[in-house]
């Protein structure tokens, strides 16, 4: 899916409000910053990475693998459709994507808090409204809390959960108080969705249901085919249209969201223009698949758009709740039978990097750097936690000859497995009991199967029997969140600010609960205390050094396979199409994008 970045992309992040010019850090603001102030003052009239003079009207068509069976995107049942936040459904605040993490007024006009995070007070904009012309209420926000904490996914009932106290000090201003001091959950209850207390059915909230929430978003749905597609078109009533948050984004009077079985059919549905844009991930259809008319007339466009992000950590990740994976030595050892220089060249025309740790390409990254003082400071609880060479700065992921049959690879791999208990018998790896080293990797495109065969074939060299079993999306989502897996690939895609989101991803607690993103089912005190304390860092210094340490503990514990990275976002679009030229951190958005009359 190219539209948006929810959770899909990295939620939430920590926050420190800057005190006013009066001195006060309680007093109202327009925006709330990760570190000191906002980059954009209170009169600001749009974003960096938008252009407010964008043309309006006309349809963009966006293309999505799989299907739905659901419209809301915020519990856990059913596969859901994930352009409902923002496009129908609005928070009180929204993101800058040009700052590492920063929050701008949008239902809430200001925010206020104080400077040991104990509470944070809203006050909505009396223009505020529903698609059907009811004004946004300070009820309206308590309902939406109240019923995300209790019904809604496990992230929403993880932080919602830490407001002690919660209500409406007037008819437009809603405060919450937190159970304890937190740095980071003004920043989390800024982007609580807000939903209309009239149109929604508290008993049936947490039921698949095809029909729209209300929401005060600039679209409404105007039609849905099951499974499908799902169609918007701009509310010509929008409340939020003056809103600088607002201005040059969401430019389309109508938006059209296709669902195909699998990536073949929906590149040829782009083809034919069936589609306006597509963000390419596989990179032997971008080396050699845009070789048709339209690319060669220019009426297609290739581009590749740089980011400033942590890359996107893509792996086969080991479910360590299943006895095979619990040993780390294990882990390792197939860790090195992955011969990525093999699989890039001859899958992906050399166009990828090597992945080694969750923060690739940023500050935040421990590859390629000692550990500091603090850091030490820090892991010193955990030592047995993290590897040597991780402290060092020396660890890279393992290196191969690129044959696709290294003898050196294979030979550490089965001295790890021997060390295990596992021992090669017959062309078979089998435990003292004679059991099997057997296990599934499930995918659900035609992109997976392809890499997780390659990586079979080179697992069956050390007699480890690893069966590759592609599943319809819908299956593959309700076995992914319930851990019904052996291995499974996923992203983990980190912004500039880690902070408690970083729980629901690898926090023991997050373990064993369902719908969470420890896919692996970590469970690690090092991890648990760097998590806590990112939620609470003051400066970025304390920040880059606490998530180099949780970056040393993930590696250190290889939990994953890890893959590979594109080096920007890989864009083609029909020229109808038109972005902005300054991309935002996270590259170019959809939102952002307009069409050229024809």
């Amino acid at each position: 899916m190219i539209w948006g970045r929810t959770g899909y992309a990295g939620l939430i992040c920590a926050v420190l409000l800057g005190s006013a010019a009066t001195g006060r850090a309680d007093t109202p603001r327009h925006a709330i910053a990760m570190h000191g102030q906002p980059a954009l003052p209170d009169t600001f009239t749009h974003f960096p990475y938008v252009d407010p003079a964008a043309l309006k009207g006309g349809r963009l068509t966006l293309s999505l693998t799989g299907t739905f069976d659901s419209l809301n995107p915020f519990i856990i049942k059913g596969s859901a459709t994930g352009f409902v936040r923002g496009t129908l459904i609005e928070s009180l605040m929204v993101r800058s994507y040009d700052e590492p993490f920063t929050l701008y007024g949008l239902l809430a006009r200001t925010v206020e808090t104080d400077p040991d995070r104990s509470y944070v007070e809203f006050r909505l904009d009396p223009r505020a409204r529903f698609s059907d012309g009811t004004a946004v209420t300070a009820q309206d926000v308590l309902f939406s809390w109240d019923l995300l904490r209790e019904k809604g996914r496990p992230n929403h009932r993880l932080y919602y959960g830490k407001v002690a106290r919660a209500e409406a000090t007037g008819p437009l201003t809603v405060r919450f108080t937190f159970a304890a001091p937190d740095r980071e959950m003004p920043l989390i209850m800024g982007l609580l969705p807000v939903l209309a207390r009239h149109a929604t059915d508290r008993a049936t909230f947490d039921s698949t249901s095809l029909a729209p929430l209300l929401g005060s978003g600039p679209y409404v749905v105007r039609t849905v085919d099951a499974g499908a597609s799902v169609t918007l078109v701009r509310n010509p009533d929008y409340w939020g249209a003056a809103v600088p948050a607002m201005a040059g984004l969401y430019n389309f009077a109508e938006l059209r969201f296709d669902y195909y079985r699998d990536a073949t059919t929906e590149f040829e549905a782009f083809k034919r223009g069936l589609v306006d844009a597509r963000f390419e991930t596989d990179p032997a259809r971008w080396q050699s698949g845009y070789d048709f008319a339209a690319v060669r007339s220019g009426d297609v466009i290739r581009e590749t758009i740089p980011t400033r992000l942590p890359r996107p950590h893509y792996a086969l990740v080991f479910n360590t709740r299943r006895p095979l994976f619990a040993d780390v030595r294990v882990r390792r050892a197939i860790r090195t039978l992955f011969d990525f220089d093999w699989i890039n060249r001859n899958l992906f025309h050399g166009l990828y990097a090597r992945t080694g740790g969750f923060f690739d390409g940023s500050d935040l990254s421990a590859l390629g750097r000692p550990a500091s003082p603090r850091e030490r400071a820090l892991l010193a609880p955990f030592a047995a936690e993290v590897r040597p060479d991780v402290m060092a700065g020396t660890y890279a992921p393992p290196k191969s000859d690129g044959s696709g049959r290294d003898r050196g690879s294979l030979r550490t791999a089965l001295d790890l497995l021997a060390a295990a208990g596992w021992r090669l018998q017959e062309g078979r790896l089998v435990n003292a009991q004679g059991d099997a080293f057997a296990f599934e990797i499930m995918v659900t495109t035609r992109e997976q199967e392809r890499l997780c065969l390659a990586f079979a074939s080179q697992l069956a060299r050390a007699g480890i029997a690893a069966q590759v079993r592609m599943v319809d999306p819908v299956q593959f989502d309700a076995r992914r969140s319930t851990y019904a897996f052996d291995m499974v690939p996923f992203t983990w895609v980190q912004s500039l600010s880690p902070g408690t989101e970083q729980a629901f991803y690898f926090g023991s607690d997050s373990a064993l609960v369902p719908g969470t993103r420890n896919y692996m089912g970590m469970r690690s005190p090092a991890a648990d205390a760097l998590i806590a304390r990112l939620s609470g860092v003051r400066d970025q210094d304390d920040l880059e050094e606490s998530a180099r340490a949780l970056d040393r503990v993930l590696i250190s514990g290889a939990y994953d396979v890890p893959l590979f990275h594109p080096p920007g976002q890989w864009l083609a679009r029909w020229r109808v199409i038109a972005r902005p030229t300054t991309p935002s951190l996270y590259g170019t958005l959809p939102e952002t994008w307009w069409r050229i009359p024809d």
